[in-house]
């Protein structure tokens, strides 16, 4: 049986900003603690910045919390989250094999649909994080529990999860077509999801905050969600340890040859941007309407949910497939 590893202790934060000097104030301030040798000891352990075209969605663990500036260019969503991930085999998700956001659309993410809660996806290199609001976490373990076996993390050591006392009392919900309800949009860029050793993090820390922060300009708050054309687009996580890059194909050349992992085919994905207009935190199954059809046609993806707008990565080779499956599913719900 696949194991449900919960990472409970940590309470995450979304955060928001339109103002580069804001994020490189963040940047400055977290990158030494990032690139300390005892950052899996101390310090920020979940660190996640995606810049898009319209802002940046900062996500960090109780520790980077505090460390933010205070700003009024930086908004702070009201409620606290936890990071979720499906591990196989029983183990924890550092020794196990990730399962892929499609291969769990059917079995945790429509059942937590299904029950009115909201996720949020953070896809990395090396694994899926869903996240839920700390205050749905009964509701989940309850919906989650007959399927999977719970585990939480603490202090570094994988135990069984107890149940918080739910054991009855939430009505099953009745099961519903899931129709696609926000417009779609799919850029032209091809971009690589890729990693790098941490110990190389300092020889390329400058890169990332100029790939970040300069190359681009100013955050327009008014961007346009619905532009077809090249977009800018980077995400960089730093989760236990582990790094994980989303870039543009065009950026890539910019790193030191041999610094990016990647694998041996050098495959290439393709973005489909979800939101016409910002989705907020409330709206349930909308992660559900985009993986569902993919699982279905058996399509990998990468998804990275941010402060307004949704991104699903795909197989280059499998973009019109996608975005056929997508149309059919939003028509059906117009």
């Amino acid at each position: 049986m696949d194991a449900w590893s919960e990472n409970i202790q940590k309470h995450l934060w979304f955060c928001n900003s339109c103002g580069n000097e804001v994020c490189t104030t963040i940047w400055s301030s977290y990158h030494p603690l990032l690139m300390d040798e005892m950052k899996e000891i101390a310090g920020c352990k979940f660190f996640s910045l995606t810049e898009t075209p319209e802002d940046y969605t900062i996500i960090v663990d109780e520790e980077g919390f505090k460390e933010l500036p205070e700003s009024e260019h930086l908004s702070v969503a009201e409620a606290t989250w936890l990071a979720l991930n499906v591990v196989s085999g029983g183990g924890s998700a550092t020794n196990s094999q990730p399962i892929g956001v499609t291969k769990i659309a059917k079995s945790v993410i429509a059942p937590l649909a299904d029950h009115n809660i909201s996720v949020f996806m953070l896809s990395t290199y090396q694994t899926d994080f869903i996240l839920v609001r700390e205050r749905d976490l009964p509701m989940v373990m309850h919906t989650l529990s007959s399927e999977f076996t719970l585990l939480r993390v603490i202090n570094g050591e994988t135990v069984a999860a107890n149940s918080l006392g739910v054991t009855n009392g939430f009505v099953k919900p009745k099961l519903v077509p899931r129709p696609i309800i926000h417009p779609l949009s799919s850029p032209s860029n091809m971009f690589c999801v890729t990693s790098l050793d941490p110990d190389t993090l300092p020889s390329v820390a400058t890169l990332l905050m100029d790939v970040m922060f300069y190359s681009g300009g100013m955050k327009e708050p008014g961007a346009s969600s619905e532009d077809s054309g090249h977009i800018r687009f980077f995400s960089f996580s730093l989760i236990e340890g582990y790094i994980s890059l989303v870039m543009d194909e065009q950026t890539t050349p910019r790193f030191p040859n041999n610094v990016l992992f990647t694998s041996a085919s050098g495959e290439l994905w393709k973005m489909v941007r979800i939101g016409g207009q910002p989705l907020g935190f409330d709206e349930c199954g909308i992660v559900a309407q985009i993986s569902e059809p993919l699982a279905t046609a058996d399509i990998p993806a990468y998804y990275i949910s941010t402060f307004k707008f949704d991104h699903a990565l795909v197989p280059e080779e499998n973009i019109q497939s996608v975005i056929g499956a997508l149309r059919t599913n939003e028509s059906a719900g117009q």
